[in-house]
């Protein structure tokens, strides 16, 4: 029975030919080959090549023990990852041979065995898209495929996708591909390999296949690729992605988790049902302090919370009573109470002679300045040393005196600070800025009700104070108090759809008698409270008043923001504009593309969609005669869709530097101020650079832009890198009133909230983006589309619009009783571990803090201690902690 070596590889090579193997003398090879090998090699390649001979043998008896030798010795090579293992590297020559063989055999058991090992030897013999692997895998015997290894689980997956892909086209049934993908499936999750798992599935098209295969081991490591991978997946895909990923957290009881998805998906009905699917009092609170977090109304029900007591309580929650407690806290305990004056800021001193003579400057504007940067410095701190300080003072620095400091539109500005400093202390606010009503001067009432707006934002009241004030002065004559009254329902009612707010504001926009600035800032407010809501009633009031504006107001620069208020009602709901798209190509062809780009880039504001971005990178690549005004919109648009994830807004960021050099001079200068959004409250090195080059154009509005813009990308950092920018921006620009003025406000915004506070839109992790602060920040950007008729003009107040997007950046943990309570935290660079095996830390360059402690861009905090366990998996804002039971001292 000695074997021929002769016959066995000669046929392999016969039928070589077809397959890969270049057939040369093929004796000669074989016999070099052999020198190289080592005896246990060459003993092992002779046996395989009895096998070979074996199993053509015609008695079934020998076949057999043959292909089961053969089996374990495939299954048993384990050499190193990097070579193919040596079984199937020397039965390489023979699979032509054992493919012809295996067409002529019978059906029979063995017929199957063979097909298995020909599926195996395929992984490395297989021509390009031939698929065999497959091909006999569905032709062998059924069962364990792991044993074969996960290198050929592995590319059975790719075959089946493309496979599964050809079958689609040819509408062939698919069953057997997806009982494999089971296996598949299975296989997968039991070693480690979740996102291989979903991969597979998102190929063949069937997620809800996951639900079934996970278990309390896995879920978090496949919910955790689910939801990364949906920011990079077309839609509907993405939202698909996302609700398996709910379902297997409701599944496994992660409420909190399952409860973000629901908020990023916007969707109401899983809200509740996460109320209802939870027991435990304690984390509801959680939750409704996530909600309170993201800046959503919500009405608790009966079924969601049933007993009363609690339902009041957790309702507080919700509407954030407790927010400015819970600030003042942070602020004790960090020891910035002491108020601030500008002149802390401003920090004169450091800077040499010539600037600070510069009394040149309008003193009305220097006050005005220092009346906004009074008012950042000291948001929600409750004292400041301008407008808090009790009028029997004997220096005589009564608030009123302050107030008489500015001019005409000036107090409106200084009134409203008050609202500001007293920033939600409803009670203590609304009392101090009571006495402002009684004024004569229509400026100072106007700012007063701006004010009560700014004091009211993000907390709910079931009272509604700021309506029963503001609603009596929207109708009356005198239009600086009307846009007092009407921005400060929309900064006090921003995202709650409130009824009442929208019959009196439509009623304004449909009025031919109000004037042009009354109209733009209704249409703002209602864009506002309607955040994201998509309400067709609301968006055909503004589109009505866009349409009946004169040829003369479709060119003034308010006019421009009443197509902002149109796109705020669509800020992210992508596909849901499109009708209103089509109506505002009937406009007027002024203000038409200027509506279309606003109305693109809100509604796929913080997507990260890719051909959007394109499209209005191509709308910025034209060039005009004269600068045409869409480009703005167009230039922050890119900003607004890329600043969904850290890879799009990298890329951005390397689009907008093009732009600069390249384009029209409308376009250079919204760059800045699009840079200012992708990094607000994130002061990167490289954006801190270009926009310091900026602050020093020729163009005096790149330059005013620039300047803003590093106040926002510095706001409530303290950066003393952009403080000494700014100080020495301010010599430089001490003759020039509108560029000092710019200087000063941000100035303000670096040391925002004694650097306590954030612009951030973005919470949790940057999972979530709340609608109410990112429509805040871009209703500011587009008033500073043209600085010179707003921010530096009359309508300087635009600037509190930030105020929506002002929270505390501040990690307060609290035990049950909602009590804060200190506890040991890590706090360090969040780490992106998603698809990583093992269990990799979450955070690297930590230090160790005690609570409440402030988070920057990027941070991430866990407990540092296994006493307490947290209610919520990410560490910000309000966390409850509740002790650990299995939690012993060490003695």
């Amino acid at each position: 029975m000695a074997p021929d070596p002769n016959s066995a590889s000669g046929s392999g090579t016969k039928d070589e030919a077809s397959v890969k193997v270049p057939a040369k003398d093929p004796k000669k090879k074989d016999d070099k080959k052999d020198e190289d090998l080592s005896e246990e090699d060459l003993a092992l390649k002779q046996q395989l090549e009895l096998y070979v001979e074996r199993v053509q043998d015609p008695d079934p008896g020998l076949q057999k023990v043959a292909l089961e030798s053969m089996r374990t010795e495939i299954r048993t090579s384990t050499s190193s990852m990097t070579s193919v293992p040596k079984p199937l590297k020397f039965l390489r020559p023979h699979y032509g041979t054992l493919k012809a063989y295996y067409e002529t055999m019978l059906d029979s058991d063995l017929k199957k065995y063979m097909a298995d090992i020909l599926s195996v030897l395929a992984l490395t013999m297989s021509a390009e898209g031939e698929r065999e692997s497959l091909k006999y895998r569905l032709l062998g015997s059924e069962g364990d495929i792991g044993s074969w290894g996960h290198e050929y689980v592995r590319n059975l997956a790719g075959e089946i996708a493309q496979e599964y892909a050809k079958r689609q086209t040819d509408e062939a049934s698919i069953d057997d591909l997806m009982e494999l993908v089971q296996e598949i499936v299975a296989f997968h999750m039991k070693h480690n390999a979740e996102p291989e798992a979903v991969d597979l599935l998102m190929e063949v098209e069937d997620l809800d296949l996951l639900v079934e295969h996970v278990d309390a081991t896995n879920f978090k490591r496949t919910c955790l690729y689910l939801t990364s991978a949906a920011k990079y997946l077309p839609g509907p895909d993405d939202m698909l992605v996302l609700d398996i990923a709910y379902m297997i957290y409701l599944k496994f009881e992660e409420f909190p988790n399952a409860l973000q998805i629901a908020l990023f998906l916007d969707n109401m009905q899983y809200v509740k049902q996460i109320f209802t699917s939870c027991d435990d009092l304690l984390r509801k609170k959680q939750f409704c302090y996530i909600l309170a977090r993201h800046g959503i109304t919500l009405e608790l029900d009966d079924d969601m919370v049933p007993d009363d007591d609690d339902r009041y309580a957790l309702q507080d929650i919700v509407n954030n009573v407790k927010l400015s407690e819970g600030y003042l806290t942070l602020a004790r305990d960090i020891e910035v109470m002491e108020p601030k004056s500008p002149e802390d800021i401003y920090k004169a001193h450091l800077l040499d002679g010539r600037a600070s003579a510069g009394a040149s400057v309008d003193s009305a504007r220097q006050n005005l300045a220092a009346t906004f940067v009074n008012a950042f410095v000291n948001a929600g701190f409750g004292q400041d040393k301008l407008m808090t300080v009790p009028s029997d003072a004997s220096s005589g620095g009564s608030s009123g005196n302050w107030l008489f400091k500015n001019k005409e539109h000036g107090k409106m500005s200084a009134a409203a600070s008050l609202g500001m400093i007293l920033l939600w202390d409803v009670d203590s606010g609304l009392a101090q800025i009571d006495k402002y009503f009684h004024s004569t001067d229509n400026h100072v009432i106007a700012g007063a009700l701006l004010g009560v707006g700014i004091v009211n934002c993000g907390i709910r009241n079931d009272c509604d104070p700021a309506l029963a004030l503001l609603s009596e002065y929207v109708g009356r004559e005198d239009a600086c108090i009307r846009i007092g009254a009407i921005m400060g329902l929309g900064i006090s009612y921003a995202g709650t759809q409130n009824d009442q707010i929208r019959h009196k504001l439509s009623t304004i926009l449909n009025d031919a008698k109000s004037p042009l600035d009354v109209i733009a800032f209704s249409a703002i407010s209602l864009g506002l409270i309607y955040v994201g809501s998509c309400n067709e009633e609301v968006a055909q009031a503004i589109i009505f008043a866009l349409m009946d504006r004169s040829e003369s107001e479709l060119g003034e620069p308010l006019t421009r923001l009443i197509p902002l208020g149109l796109g705020l009602l669509y800020l992210g709901k992508q596909e849901s504009v499109e009708a209103t798209a089509e109506v505002s190509k009937t406009f007027n062809e002024k203000i038409r593309k200027y509506c279309d780009m606003t109305l693109l880039s809100c509604a796929y504001a913080g997507t990260g969609n890719v051909l959007k971005v394109q499209n209005l990178l191509g709308h910025c690549a034209q060039h005009h005669e004269k600068g045409e005004a869409y480009q703005g919109p167009a230039v922050l648009g890119i900003a607004m869709v890329a600043m969904a994830e850290e890879l799009g807004l990298e890329m951005a960021i390397r689009s907008l530097e093009h732009l600069l050099q390249y384009g029209e001079q409308n376009i250079r200068r919204a760059v800045p101020l699009a840079l200012g959004l992708l990094c607000i409250s994130n002061p990167k090195v490289n954006v801190m650079d270009t926009l310091s080059r900026l602050s020093h154009d020729t163009d005096s509005e790149v330059a005013m832009a620039a300047v803003i813009s590093l106040g926002l990308i510095g706001s409530g950092t303290n950066n003393a890198r952009i403080a000494g920018m700014l100080r020495n921006l301010s010599s430089y620009y001490y003759k020039d009133a509108n560029l000092l003025f710019c200087v000063r406000i941000a100035q303000g915004l670096v040391h925002m909230g004694k650097g306590l506070l954030t612009l951030n839109p973005y919470h949790s992790d940057r999972f979530l983006l709340s609608p109410t602060a990112l429509a805040g920040v871009v209703t500011t950007l587009f008033a500073c589309l043209d600085m010179k008729a707003v921010i530096v003009g009359k309508y300087h107040y635009v600037l509190y619009f930030l105020v929506l997007a002002m929270q505390p950046r501040m990690l307060l943990t609290v035990d049950e009783n909602l009590k804060p309570l200190s506890v040991p935290v890590r706090v360090g660079q969040a780490v992106d571990v998603v698809g990583q095996a093992g269990r990799p830390k979450t955070i690297t360059g930590f230090q160790t803090h005690s609570t409440p402690v402030l988070l920057a861009a990027g941070d991430r905090a866990e407990l540092a201690t296994e006493k307490y366990i947290p209610l919520s998996p990410i560490l910000e804002g309000f966390v409850i902690l509740k002790e650990n039971p299995d939690y012993r001292e060490d003695h």
